[in-house]
């Protein structure tokens, strides 16, 4: 299995640094609203990974955290008059929800930013008495990126290519950096700001130092792989290799992954466009799985785009599959139980299992592991009728099945009401009540409900939501 390496720029023969054990770290979201599609990406993709190594035998240790304490969960906690606690927890319950409806298995551990403190301030104590980090006149304690001299092979850039890079993001004391490239490991309190006691002030951590903290924690000074989105390059896996290393003295992650951007139709998403979406907007249109099929129809590494066209090509791609196991599941119930496995026809069969696998052991290439399972759901149709013999026709299930599920697929057919049908059921609802069919009214109602849909009557008009 052959994975590219962001660090090397080159794809690598994985080698664990335990057998038959993989140790994986993901950066998780910042919980201050609901998580967008481009959230979703690096969630499917790497959850996807995960579930290629647990078929292939490996004990996955899965951590992905989630970070909520943030300025932008403050900000949003003092619009609503609540403490940053109560939208933190509000949107990691609310991630959850979004994560299984795409059918993202759940980590192995979760941790939380504010649980792991005790941690962050031992590793910052760490740094300071080891000379890689320092502290201000106001408590900020930065590390001093000089004396890691490494500081950029992630990102492949120099220390001072690096510094048009830097966030412009001011911070109280920042004007006693020793140098413009340091960062900060520990920041003051402001007024109203959750905070927590330490050495150097009351104050709360600056974001990288989190996921080193956690990652040692829960899966040990050095890791197999460490994934997430390309923007988290520089400066968060940079400055997470500085800490960690500097901290460890070992080498953090032996292969870093990262996934490309998504755009909206062919534009980088942005609220200020108007192309902004939710995953929950999605589930508005189409079920979940649509949106995972299209997230894998293209290589993790490839930029993709996001447009109506294309997800309407997922959605019929995605049919053929689940249409093709329907019909298999059809067959097996009725098929003759007498009749040997053509050895040719398990021959077929195995070549394209062999093709799947070796697409995905190229660096996880889902694109062509989703070819090689259209051509078995081609084979099934061609080759399959009322006269197969049970053992094919189960073969031939149970393998587009398991390759399927390998990619997180769900192979049973789930009907999912619409938007549209749910606007055209309460016009139905509307319409009854006017002609004064309480009755038809209440069943349409009852049916909605049962599908989880409820219906509000205000003076604006009838709302719905699903719950």
């Amino acid at each position: 299995m052959k994975i590219f390496n962001t660090l090397s720029r080159q794809k690598e023969e994985f080698i664990p640094l335990e057998a038959g054990k993989v140790k994986m770290y993901v950066c998780g979201p910042t919980v201050y609203n609901l998580i967008h599609i481009g959230n979703a990406r690096p969630m499917i993709v790497f959850d996807t990974v995960r579930r290629y190594f647990e078929y292939k035998g490996y004990d996955v240790n899965f951590v992905s955290n989630f970070t909520d304490v943030d300025d932008k969960i403050i900000k949003k906690a003092i619009e609503e008059g609540v403490d940053a606690d109560t939208v933190s927890k509000r949107y990691i319950d609310e991630c959850k929800k979004d994560m299984e409806a795409m059918n993202v298995k759940p980590a192995t551990k979760n941790p939380l930013a504010t649980e792991e403190i005790c941690g962050m301030l031992d590793m910052i104590a760490d740094l300071i008495k080891s000379g890689h980090a320092y502290t201000a006149k106001d408590g900020t304690v930065y590390f001093r990126t000089k004396s890691f001299d490494q500081y950029g092979k992630l990102s492949h850039k120099n220390l001072e290519d690096l510094q048009s890079g830097f966030r412009e993001l001011k911070v109280t004391g920042e004007e006693e950096k020793e140098d413009p490239s340091d960062f900060v490991l520990w920041k003051p309190k402001k007024e109203g700001e959750p905070y927590w006691e330490s050495p150097w002030c009351d104050g709360r951590p600056g974001w990288h130092i989190e996921c080193s903290v956690m990652s040692k924690k829960y899966l040990g000074d050095q890791i197999d792989i460490h994934a997430g989105g390309e923007d988290l390059i520089f400066p968060h896996h940079e400055n997470e290799i500085a800490q960690s290393e500097a901290a460890n003295g070992k080498e953090f992650a032996k292969y870093w992954m990262h996934n490309a951007f998504l755009n909206i139709d062919n534009r980088k998403m942005s609220k200020s466009l108007g192309n902004f979406f939710t995953v929950r907007d999605i589930s508005e249109k189409y079920d979940l799985q649509v949106l995972r099929f299209f997230m894998l129809s293209a290589h993790y590494r490839s930029p993709l785009n996001f447009s109506a066209d294309l997800m309407e090509s997922s959605k019929n791609g995605l049919e053929r599959i689940l249409t093709a196991v329907d019909k298999l599941k059809g067959l097996e119930a009725s098929a003759k139980t007498e009749g040997l496995l053509e050895k040719e026809d398990k021959n077929q069969v195995n070549a394209l299992v062999e093709k799947y696998e070796a697409a995905m052991d190229d660096d996880f290439n889902t694109a062509d592991a989703i070819s090689a399972i259209f051509e078995l759901v081609k084979l099934s149709n061609s080759t399959t009728d009322e006269e197969s013999s049970l053992e094919y026709v189960t073969l031939l299930k149970n393998t587009i099945e398991k390759l399927c599920d390998i990619l997180g697929i769900i192979t049973e057919k789930e009907e999912v009401i619409l938007a549209e049908e749910i606007e055209a059921m309460i016009a139905a609802r509307q319409q009854a009540r006017k002609d004064k069919d309480f009755a038809l009214a209440d069943e349409i109602r009852g049916k909605l409900l049962n599908q989880g849909i409820v219906l509000e009557d205000t003076r604006e008009g009838v709302k719905w939501k699903r719950v």
